[in-house]
């Protein structure tokens, strides 16, 4: 099916795109992201290319963002230039030029590779349709104006309450949810009856998967001084998350970690929720949003069953585990009340928040436009 949204991907339109920049934006996404490496490739062909370029130019605000050698008014500039590259207001050789040099050693050598040739990123999305640029420069210019805030503030103390965890999984995958949304209509233009429930899920959407990550990565975060775990659901804020290596054991610890899974859990029933809206002849990109909530549940399960991990790897969904995940929701894909059963299945034991209420404290303060 090739939707109106879509320009035909082989086009020029004018704008200097050859073939060459599209292989190059396939050839570097495993290097800067082996999971949307895997699922990416599973949407339609016009579908996965600007995917892939969405999550490059969000991989860009990232370099910018974490990058210690930069400080936080460089930061600040590169991220309002990187906008303007998006917009078409500012050519990308130069701010590539000018990024590349400031950039630590501790930048990955293919994130590197992505801001030197970022204009070649940079032409693959001048060449879409002006609806999808405008889903990808919304994105873009959202992510780099509300992550700041969170990264450069963040410390071993955590988040304040649950409220600024929304806030700051909105800003780094909530908006995503939406951008995906948009795209996701444009090429299936059926749902756009369904578009504004869809943008409320998806919030929610981005929100448990971040949310599982967060989870996952507490002792990865730690390490580079950092931790996103909202104190308030810790002994009502009492709990004291700079000392975690020593009391992460402790039925503070493990209560608030429960709640938080049961957050994570409800937000992900929601996930579902959306997928089940998308048409199921749209097997692509049931198939995109399916492993990636298969493996959050299963990650949360494995968290639920050992809150007292103290390594990444001990909760860590095995390979065998994502294969058997793949195969799952293959043969599932089709209908929605096999799909509902097997995440019962997945997530029995988990506890859960209400997912009406977590759908609207993932959206409902966050009308950013």
């Amino acid at each position: 099916m090739q939707a109106h949204g879509f320009v035909n991907p082989e086009s020029g339109l004018g704008t200097g795109a050859s073939k060459a920049d599209l292989t190059y934006q396939e050839e570097i996404l495993p290097g800067v992201s082996r999971t949307f490496a895997l699922t990416i490739p599973v949407l339609p062909r016009p579908l996965a290319r600007v995917v892939t370029n969405a999550y490059l130019l969000c991989r860009l605000a990232d370099t910018i963002e974490d990058d210690v050698a930069l400080d936080n008014a460089q930061k600040s500039l590169f991220h309002a230039r990187f906008v303007a590259v998006v917009e078409g207001m500012e050519p990308a050789e130069a701010f590539a030029r000018d990024l590349s040099p400031l950039l630590s050693d501790r930048v990955l050598p293919d994130e590197r590779a992505l801001v030197e040739n970022a204009a070649k990123v940079i032409r693959v999305t001048h060449r879409f349709s002006p609806p999808e640029r405008a889903a990808l420069t919304r994105c873009v210019r959202i992510m780099c104006s509300g992550m700041p805030e969170f990264q450069r503030n963040k410390s071993l103390r955590g988040l304040s309450d649950l409220g600024e965890m929304d806030a700051y999984c909105y800003f780094v995958a909530g908006v995503v949810g939406e951008m995906l949304t948009d795209l996701f209509c444009l090429y299936a233009p059926e749902l756009e009856a369904y578009r504004d429930k869809m943008l409320h899920l998806a919030v929610s959407f981005g929100q448990g998967l971040q949310m599982t990550n967060i989870l996952k990565d507490i002792w990865d975060d730690r390490q580079s001084g950092t931790c996103w775990l909202p104190r308030s659901l810790f002994d009502g804020g009492n709990f004291e998350l700079e000392r975690l290596d020593e009391l992460h054991d402790s039925e503070s610890f493990v209560s608030g970690l429960r709640d938080l899974v049961g957050v994570a859990h409800a937000h992900l029933r929601n996930a579902l929720e959306y997928t089940c809206m998308i048409p199921k002849r749209e097997v692509g990109i049931r198939r995109f949003c399916l492993w990636a909530i298969g493996l959050a549940v299963l990650t949360l399960r494995n968290i639920h069953r050992n809150p007292e991990f103290t390594s990444g790897a001990e909760v860590k969904v095995s390979r065998r585990t994502v294969k058997a995940t793949v195969v799952t929701t293959n043969l599932t894909l089709m209908s929605n009340r096999a799909l509902r059963m097997i995440f019962d299945r997945a997530a029995d034991g988990l506890p859960l928040a209400d997912p009406l209420q977590c759908a609207k404290a993932g959206s409902a303060a966050f009308e950013v436009s």
